[in-house]
């Protein structure tokens, strides 16, 4: 499975406000929405239970909250810059500020564990990060993480 089989420009969001842990999954939620229609309540609940098992901070200022829902068609991601780090709660304890969210269908069982090894192997590249955390435009960021 290939990263662009999941994002595209328009799930890329640079730049991005949030205070708290909370406030940046509902707005993950906020715009997973409106990208699948899927009521983003139903998305934040998801988002918020999969975290209350534990972190998905895992370390060197990245974060990739992750979920699985019904009537979702396929695997959806969106890739969030924060415009400064921010707490959240990571493993390694320090701030996050490169953010990739995958949402799943509830039936993706091997696709799902798949796309996050992937992505995890991507936020887990320093230089990878580094070349994100300086890249000027959503296409320029999609460029990246389709390499």
């Amino acid at each position: 499975m290939k990263i662009a089989n999941i994002i595209d420009p328009k799930s890329i969001y640079l730049d991005v406000k949030a205070g708290s842990k909370r406030q940046l999954l509902q707005e993950l939620a906020q715009k997973a929405s409106e990208l699948c229609g899927i009521d983003d309540r139903t998305i934040f609940d998801a988002l918020l239970e999969r975290e209350n098992l534990g972190t998905t901070g895992f370390g060197g200022g990245t974060a990739l909250p992750h979920a699985r829902l019904e009537n979702l068609d396929k695997i959806h991601g969106i890739f969030m810059r924060l415009s400064s780090p921010m707490n959240y709660k990571a493993i390694d304890n320090k701030p996050i500020d490169l953010v990739f969210m995958l949402l799943s269908p509830d039936s993706s069982g091997a696709d799902h564990l798949t796309a996050l090894a992937q992505i995890s192997r991507l936020l887990k590249d320093e230089n990878s990060c580094e070349k994100l955390r300086h890249a000027k435009s959503e296409d320029e960021v999609y460029a990246l993480l389709n390499e």
